[in-house]
């Protein structure tokens, strides 16, 4: 199916769409596979293979127990925290998991744990470096079932083999779109020829498969769950999990806030204070996903804070919301989703949103000129503009690496994002003051990061062989 917004923005849990939503989601589709094949009752044997950027980080990123957890027929965006701990308790304890467990049928009791996976980091499959295999076989030894999936950013899921019949049924559900587009300067002459902005054709788009009210209520839920990841971060303290002492900075940092408008209405928030609250979403969000928690990728999870945070910006800083009322926020939530949206349909298109792939540009990168442009259009910009405000945001971040210490989603990753949603202000604000035309465009941007990628060493590509993961000691 062509990309759209809530392929974009789904729920799951963190601390990475690629390395653990993306994981658990081909897990579940092999599992239900071999339930339905009729197979599942003669399984005496499983065996699990992680290739590349997968073996290399997979401890850090949560990927083995979200394959786990996949492999019992629980879906990310489904899941809820405490089942997932309960669940992978349960496993740990006994040493056996439930294959094709979840929902209806009691599953296949199968002794298998995270020790049991076979991992080859350096064998990199010729698809993507986020390779992995999965094979059940009989008490005979024969095979029953197995299959190849690769996990090429933001949940996405790709089985090896059917590549080409993947991209054939994406072109083939684009001449379905009314307004179908793949490049920015596409995307552009929509605008012009419709007299539309950009998040009105991500609109009119999104009507081929949902009515207006679905969509509206969809991304309302997508930006609740957004909230509702501020707002458990927040109460949480202590250290991050994983053995880096991280400490959580969110909970001071908002009771600090909070003091700084004692005495004001609760909902009140001091301009001067804007950037404090943006670093702040950013970072409670980047932690919540850094635990395991429940998160929106956005586009993926380990960019998770920077559109959160841009928007509570839009929603509290922006000129004239402090005179808005519930349905005008509303508004504003769904043109800044369907616009950014829109923006990340070209990222997915041209380039890529794995940092396995292209390393953190296509993350945090990708992220920062999504929320720019979403941005810049609820500020009342142009198409050219909000196109402008984009490209500013990705031409900043080219070149950004992917080398989390530890495998773990936390050092730079949880700072970084609250960096790039600053970036995105900024970018959106730039281009407001300009008229549209600039003289890179945002296509030009696109294609650069994604050779950028291709030029860039596989150890700054989520390996944790080099930069900050070989230069800083874990301990």
């Amino acid at each position: 199916m062509a990309v759209g917004v809530f392929d974009l923005f789904s729920i799951g849990i963190g601390p990475s769409s690629s390395h653990t939503v993306g994981p658990m989601r081909a897990a579940a589709v092999f599992a239900e596979e071999l339930k339905s094949l009729g197979k599942l009752v003669d399984a005496a044997a499983l065996r699990v293979d992680l290739y590349g950027s997968l073996a290399a980080t997979g401890h850090g990123h949560g990927t083995m127990t979200a394959i786990l957890l996949g492999l019992e027929g629980f879906h990310p965006e489904l899941i809820l925290p405490e089942e997932v701990e309960e669940r992978l308790a349960t496993i740990a304890e006994t040493g056996t998991l439930q294959l094709a467990g979840a929902g209806e049928g009691a599953g296949i009791p199968l002794p298998y744990g995270v020790e049991d996976m076979v991992l080859r980091p350096l064998t990199i499959l010729p698809r993507h470096t986020n390779g992995m295999t999965f094979t059940v076989s009989g008490a005979d030894g024969e095979v029953l079932h197995s299959a190849t999936f690769f996990s090429v950013g933001g949940g996405f899921i790709v089985r090896e083999g059917e590549e080409d019949a993947a991209l054939k049924e994406l072109a083939e559900s684009k001449k379905e779109l009314p307004l179908p587009f793949r490049t920015a300067a596409e995307l552009l002459g929509r605008c012009q020829s419709k007299g539309l902005s950009i998040g009105e054709i991500m609109f009119v788009n999104e009507r081929a498969s949902r009515t207006e009210a679905e969509i509206r209520e969809g991304l309302l839920h997508i930006y609740s769950v957004m909230e509702s990841c501020v707002e458990v971060s927040l109460r949480r303290e202590g250290l991050l999990p994983g053995g880096l002492k991280v400490r959580r900075r969110a909970p001071d940092w908002h009771e600090r806030l909070m003091k700084e408008t004692r005495g004001q209405d609760p909902d009140y928030r001091d301009p001067k204070y804007w950037q404090e609250w943006v670093n702040l979403i950013a970072l409670a969000v980047n932690e919540e996903n850094a635990s395991g928690g429940r998160v929106v990728t956005a586009p993926t999870n380990g960019a998770a804070g920077i559109i959160p945070a841009v928007l509570y910006y839009a929603l509290h800083f922006a000129p004239g919301m402090d005179k808005a009322t519930q349905a005008d926020r509303d508004d504003v939530v769904v043109k800044f989703l369907l616009t950014a949206a829109a923006i990340g349909v070209l990222y997915k298109e041209q380039a890529s949103i794995s940092g396995a792939e292209v390393g953190c540009q296509g993350e945090v990168g990708s992220a920062s000129s999504m929320a720019a442009a979403g941005l810049a259009e609820v500020m009342g910009g142009t198409p050219q503009q909000v196109e402008n405000a984009a490209e500013i945001a990705m031409e900043h971040n080219l070149g950004l690496t992917c080398d989390p210490i530890g495998g773990l989603v936390q050092i730079p990753c949880i700072e970084r994002n609250a960096i790039a949603a600053a970036k995105a202000i900024n970018a959106a604000k730039m281009a407001l003051w300009g008229d549209g035309s600039h003289r890179v465009s945002l296509d030009e941007v696109i294609v650069t990061m994604r050779e950028t990628g291709k030029d860039m060493s596989s150890k700054y590509k989520e390996t944790a062989m080099g930069g900050l993961a070989v230069n800083v000691v874990e301990c």
